[in-house]
């Protein structure tokens, strides 16, 4: 976990430092291990995610928050869906892909958040039909975008009504 650890935060500082023209040494992050990475205010806002194989970077003005699940994942998504998403009475026909974009959308939203999976996990509600995601709890409204990108589901979270996916810069580096 340790070399995970300084593995991504090199990745983030490499692109930062290509972003804002700056030695990646020179880039100011704050990155506390169990903690979203932070810029100073000016400096606009990063999200990040990582799986068995892929890392992404998000960078944007605007608070932001993205998550990369592989697609190929190996999971009960039946129990998973059962467990945080679908009530007992639900017509809702599941597949694997439709629960891995429901969890990829929102742990883009609790990034977003910069709130805890665990804790926070049962307080969202996902609207697929409208990009939209739903904190009950906070009364929390974020659109998301969710991207299906080789082997990869790729979901942004943002708050802004309009998508900004033009004038975002996203790096990602296979691991």
């Amino acid at each position: 976990r340790a070399n995970i650890f300084l593995e991504s935060r090199a990745y983030i500082r490499h692109s930062l430092g290509t972003l804002f023209d700056l030695n990646p040494l020179e880039i100011p992050i704050i990155a506390n291990p169990g903690e979203p990475p932070e810029l100073p205010q000016e400096m606009g806002n990063l999200s990040f995610s990582h799986c068995s194989d892929a890392m992404i970077l998000a960078w944007h003005e605007k608070k932001i928050g993205i998550d990369i699940e592989r697609m190929d994942r190996n999971f009960n998504y039946q129990e998973l869906a059962k467990k945080y998403f679908f009530k007992p009475n639900n017509k809702m026909k599941l597949s694997k892909a439709t629960v891995l974009n429901q969890w990829c959308a929102l742990e883009a939203a609790i990034k977003w958040d910069h709130g805890k999976l665990a804790k926070d996990i049962k307080e969202w509600q996902y609207f697929a039909n409208e990009n939209k995601l739903f904190h009950k709890k906070k009364k929390l409204h974020l659109s998301f975008n969710q991207i299906n990108f080789q082997k990869w589901t790729i979901s942004l979270a943002y708050k802004e009504k309009s998508c900004f996916m033009n004038n975002l810069i996203c790096s990602s580096k296979t691991i």
